[in-house]
């Protein structure tokens, strides 16, 4: 776990003594995001297992932690507008908060990809007529569970560094995927019978690779978090550091 932000403790107006300070509020929420993280992994592992080994039964129970990962996302984000509201909290506090808040959502987004994924995984066809899937199809689904491994060490951590590293290996998922496009429209136009199923892994390409997206989003987010540098928009040169 990372250490505390530093800050004061702050109490709701007009409540008395008994009220839990905002420090202890902020860890319990980290380690609800935290879990919710472990949760959107073993999703994304459970899809890219199913497609790179032919499984479809695995896809199918992606579907039930979907919706635990949506009743979790929307539980801390909650949690979070209520302590916004009825706290008041010093620069840190609210970085902390507002980073909480935006991991939250790419995780939820992560967890709504890998449900994607392991939809189609479901619909393809198995057995004899088991459709061989690209080298690099296997390789951006091996890399983009590698950088939300990577991004989400980096945030359990709250390392700044790592998840330079995550924003930086971006540009392979990139090469990965099209790579992964240009050898599924030769297999169109090789084989236009299976012209579905084909179109089918094009898009699995499209979601691996947007899931690599949300994985720098929140590596960009433990940066904020670390430094209160924005790079949204600069991938390393910082914007607005905050105190």
């Amino acid at each position: 776990m990372p250490a505390e932000m530093p800050g004061r403790e702050r109490r709701v107006p007009g409540q008395q003594g008994s009220d839990r300070p905002i420090l202890r509020i902020q860890e319990d929420l980290w380690a609800e995001a935290l879990g919710l993280a472990g949760v959107v992994e073993s999703a994304l592992v459970q899809s890219v297992t199913a497609l790179c080994q032919h499984r479809p039964e695995l896809a199918a129970g992606v579907k039930a932690i979907e919706r635990e990962i949506d009743r979790r996302e929307v539980a801390i984000e909650r949690e979070c507008l209520r302590v916004l509201a009825l706290y008041e909290p010093v620069a840190s506090d609210f970085r902390r908060m507002l980073t909480v808040l935006r991991v939250n959502r790419d995780l939820e987004r992560i967890g709504d990809l890998a449900a994607r994924i392991a939809k189609h995984v479901r619909k393809l066809p198995a057995g004899p007529a088991v459709l061989p899937v690209p080298e690099a199809l296997e390789a951006l689904a091996e890399a983009a569970l590698e950088s939300l491994r990577t991004t989400l060490d980096a945030l359990a951590r709250t390392d700044a560094q790592l998840g330079r590293t995550v924003i930086a290996g971006d540009r392979q998922l990139d090469r990965y995927r099209s790579a992964a496009r240009a050898e599924l429209k030769a297999s169109i136009k090789r084989d236009p019978e299976r012209v579905e199923d084909w179109l089918r892994l094009l898009d699995i390409g499209r979601h691996l690779e947007r899931i690599g997206d949300h994985a720098s989003r929140i590596a960009e987010s433990v940066i904020y978090l670390k430094e209160g540098e924005i790079i949204r928009h600069s991938r390393g040169r910082p914007i607005d550091p905050l105190p």
